[in-house]
């Protein structure tokens, strides 16, 4: 239709774009709201799924004794092919706000038989702070523990990601890290951010910007006493935007100051990038208001060049809206799901060449 695939040539590309195309969703369509980015941003923000989904919480305690939450969501699951079901962890955004968009794709996966989880970083969405610690934009560790922990929990099923946003941004940043033991079968991106500070520099649409601002100082202010050892946090709750209260926290701080770049190079989500070894589909509108201009927001290159990344470029859809009439609700929902049983049915047909589902 009028989307576009892109990606290097390969026997992986090729059975993508073939299972892709025969999906009817991607012959065009009737998309809702088509020259209003920002109304498709709201709909994603502060849609409500049905039924509200019920969530089992699980801690999980790290080195250095932090806390991140593992939010199981329960409910009736779809039937399988007898094979283990597959493993989905969503990562929410920077922020750590768990959008109804993303509860209604972890409904939708569990009908369609997967075991989808939730990945709360230390003191987002109402996970203790037990240290005076937070994840910064681009530091994985706390995700790689999480994943350790689900392979150890699941050893024989598919282990797949998807993240929101910003989100994605720790996604990237810990397949670049693993390489190829990510332990990870396929990863997707919804709407991904993929330059940090050019993304925190540029700013963002105040409808956007100011409500995850608000979420965050909200959240930031249960634990100012813990906080006021390492940052100043009179400043911190009194910045005026993402980046001022990025910078605060994770550069201004008490005892290990540093500079705006230093940080940077440490958290940027590619800076790895050419040492992921796991299929990942970036899901990308046009207009993303958020992301900004796919010119100087798309890294084309490397979907050119690596055989692992796959652009999905839709003219429409905003920031993580996609919508669509009908029951699904979200078209960017579906692409998502139909790209994970191309990727199992890609491995399937692998395994007993190469052996790519057998357990480490």
């Amino acid at each position: 239709g009028s989307c576009r695939l892109l990606g290097k040539p390969s026997a992986l590309a090729r059975h993508l774009a073939w299972s892709l195309g025969q999906w009817a969703a991607l012959q065009g369509g009737c998309w809702l709201w088509p020259c209003w980015p920002q109304l498709q941003m709201l709909w994603q923000l502060l849609q409500q799924p049905e039924p509200e989904p019920v969530v089992a919480r699980e801690l999980l305690q790290l080195p250095d004794n932090g806390l991140v939450a593992l939010d199981w969501l329960v409910g009736t699951r779809g039937g399988g092919r007898g094979d283990p079901s597959p493993v989905l962890l969503l990562v929410p955004n920077a922020a750590g706000k768990v959008t109804g968009g993303l509860l209604q794709l972890g409904l939708r996966a569990l009908e369609r038989g997967f075991v989808p989880v939730i990945f709360n970083r230390r003191g987002h969405n109402g996970c203790p702070l037990t240290t005076p610690h937070l994840q910064p934009f681009g530091d994985p560790g706390d995700l790689r523990e999480a994943v350790t922990y689900l392979r150890c929990r699941h050893p024989t099923a598919l282990l797949l990601a998807v993240s929101e946003g910003s989100g994605s941004g720790l996604l990237l940043a810990y397949l670049g890290e693993s390489g190829s033991s990510s332990h990870l079968a396929a990863a997707a991106c919804l709407s991904p951010i993929f330059r940090g500070r050019d993304w925190f520099e540029a700013g963002m649409p105040w409808l956007y910007e100011w409500p995850l601002l608000l979420h965050l100082k909200r959240g930031l202010s249960r634990y100012a006493g813990s906080l006021a050892e390492v940052v100043d946090v009179d400043m911190l709750l009194g910045s005026r935007s993402l980046r001022e209260l990025e910078e605060t926290l994770f550069c201004r701080t008490k005892s290990r100051p540093t500079s705006w770049e230093a940080y940077w190079e440490q958290n940027e989500p590619l800076r790895d990038a050419d040492e992921a070894a796991v299929p990942v589909l970036c899901l990308c509108s046009a207009d993303d208001p958020v992301r900004g201009p796919p010119a100087r927001s798309l890294p084309l290159e490397l979907f050119r060049s690596s055989p692992y990344f796959f652009l999905l470029l839709t003219p429409r859809g905003g920031h993580c809206g996609f919508p669509h009439p009908g029951p699904g609700g979200c078209w960017g929902h579906e692409a998502v799901l139909e790209y994970f049983r191309a990727m199992a049915e890609f491995l399937r047909a692998e395994e007993p060449r190469k052996g790519l589902l057998r357990p480490r």
